[in-house]
């Protein structure tokens, strides 16, 4: 999936669902944080924080008490339009929401004291324009091996085939690069349960972890034999790996 379609994608499910999988029933073993817990313990009352795919803003209404001011951009029209009736139903008042690309953070330098992004792409430059200096910024990502024996099972899959610790290297180089300066990264690759079949269907529809997902019959048949080798008491048995970079300016 290349840089458009994913987009495109991207913005479909954000009309369709605002990028919402709390309907979604998991269960995990060994997660090391809570990427938002980990921002707000970062954060003061009196602060201003940018979260960078912000997606239906459901996270950022979760942690709405921890600053001042919280902004949430993404670059899908349909994520935002999600974003904005969440936070009418929510009726936080220090909460924005605004369709803009990570690649051109259009926010008056040195703005934000902390910046945030959870599972979206970045640029380290743009990060480090609108941050104050003695900011904070914390990225969480999907790890290469994330849902490693999903996308054995198909073959296929998002960073399937690719080297472990790429897109953390990467990162960790261009925040460098950027001028931070205490760079910090963690990992973790925890044990994931889907509790129902349905689960990890809506999962895979509505995530880019197995492109294309479902538009052949075959497709069903692999995901019918995948559950009959993983089903255990707990449930449908996968792994969630991620990683985490925490850079002070």
């Amino acid at each position: 999936m290349n840089r458009a379609e994913y987009k495109d994608f991207y913005d479909k499910v954000g009309k369709l669902n605002g990028w919402d999988f709390s309907k979604v029933k998991t269960t995990s073993e060994g997660e090391q944080w809570i990427f938002f817990h980990e921002v707000t313990e970062r954060c003061n009352k009196s602060d201003l924080l940018l979260d960078i795919g912000t997606g239906g803003g459901e996270a950022l209404l979760s942690i709405a008490d921890a600053a001042l001011l919280l902004i949430g951009i993404d670059q899908s029209e349909g994520m935002i339009q999600s974003a904005i009736e969440n936070l009418k139903k929510s009726n936080k008042t220090n909460i924005r929401f605004l369709q803009m690309e990570a690649e051109n953070i259009t926010f008056p330098e040195l703005f934000f004291n902390v910046v945030s992004c959870r599972h979206s792409e970045f640029y380290a430059n743009e990060v480090s324009k609108v941050l104050a200096n003695d900011g904070i910024f914390l990225t969480q990502q999907v790890s290469e091996n994330d849902k490693f024996n999903i996308k054995q099972a198909f073959g296929r899959g998002q960073g399937f085939g690719t080297d472990k610790g790429i897109l953390k290297d990467k990162y960790l180089t261009e925040l460098a690069e950027a001028g931070f300066t205490d760079i910090q990264s963690f990992e973790y690759d925890a044990t994931q349960y889907f509790q129902t079949y349905e689960d990890l269907i809506f999962f895979l529809k509505y995530t880019p972890v197995i492109p294309d997902f479902g538009q052949t019959d075959h497709d069903f048949e692999i995901l019918q034999k995948f559950i009959e080798s993983n089903q255990t008491e707990k449930g449908i048995k996968t792994n969630t790996e991620r990683f985490m970079i925490v850079a002070r300016k």
